[in-house]
């Protein structure tokens, strides 16, 4: 779970806010890529950090029998 925070944090406060200047000396297609995470990358990161996190509590549920079917 900490782990899974850590990554919504970088994503959305340092790739969007501290790391800005940095990431938009990168182009991605014909935007900055600074831009780019703060309007779409970061979006598409909490989708997959969803899925993780669906995945991983169902995994904990089958270990401690409570799953549901």
């Amino acid at each position: 779970m900490g782990s899974l925070l850590a990554i919504w944090f970088l994503v959305s406060y340092g790739a969007g806010i501290l790391f800005v200047d940095a990431l938009n000396t990168i182009q991605f297609g014909s935007f900055k890529l600074g831009f780019w995470f703060s309007q779409q990358g970061s979006i598409f990161t909490f989708v997959a950090l969803i899925f993780v996190y669906v995945v991983r509590m169902n995994a904990l549920d089958r270990k401690f029998n409570v799953q549901e079917d």
